[in-house]
């Protein structure tokens, strides 16, 4: 079970990690250095939360203030580096999440636990639509992959190669389900075309749902 953190964004164990680099750092350059190395794609950012998740970090001691930093006409800006505390913090939450895998709930599995509401003709043509949006995705990410791949080494990459590698599985299972829709091979697929006909459940599946399994 995941332990619970001082600050839980993971937006803050990013800073923390950027913070691990060496030099002191204010936070508008933080953003900056986030935004120019594509965090966004890696992290959930609300930009308008940003300075919350800092001072939270601060209150926890997990960073702190080591001076002002002036460029030209601009404000100053404060500088943060990471503490003793900041850095086993990051390196346990990162140890963990590494290691101990955690049930995620994206919205296209909140989507398939109650598909059954579209008509499989409805779903045939959603998915379709599905596939051909991931195999797009896929041909341009596995292109600026190998383009990045030339100049910058592959420890710096391996969070792209995830997010295809996962995309790449979901394109094979989402095929896999069609191809059963369209074939006829889909396990309830009759039972479903009828519920979408008559507008109510077939008895077996109106125990199981209503009761929670056939009656006796």
């Amino acid at each position: 079970m995941a332990k619970r953190r001082r600050v839980n964004n993971l937006l803050g164990l990013v800073v923390l990690a950027f913070l691990m680099t060496g030099r002191p750092i204010h936070p508008y350059e933080l953003a900056t250095m986030l935004r120019r190395t594509g965090k966004e794609q890696d992290v959930k950012i609300k930009w308008g939360s940003f300075y919350t998740v800092i001072q939270n970090l601060e209150k926890h001691q997990l960073i702190e203030a080591v001076g002002r930093d002036r460029d030209g006409q601009r404000p100053e800006r404060t500088l943060y580096t990471i503490t003793d505390a900041g850095r086993a913090e990051a390196k346990e939450w990162l140890a963990e999440l590494v290691a101990v895998p955690e049930t995620e709930f994206p919205h296209f599995g909140a989507a398939l636990s109650v598909l059954g509401v579209l008509s499989p003709d409805e779903v045939t043509s959603l998915l379709e639509t599905r596939v051909k949006a991931l195999e797009e995705g896929i041909a341009r990410d596995r292109t600026q992959l190998t383009a990045t791949s030339t100049t910058v080494p592959r420890i710096f990459l391996i969070e792209a190669e995830y997010a295809l590698a996962l995309r790449e599985a979901e394109l094979a299972w989402v095929r896999g389900l069609l191809g059963e829709i369209l074939d006829g091979t889909l396990p309830g697929l009759p039972q479903w075309h009828e519920f979408h006909r008559t507008g109510e459940l077939p008895p077996d599946l109106a125990d199981l749902f209503y009761e929670g399994g056939p009656t006796p």
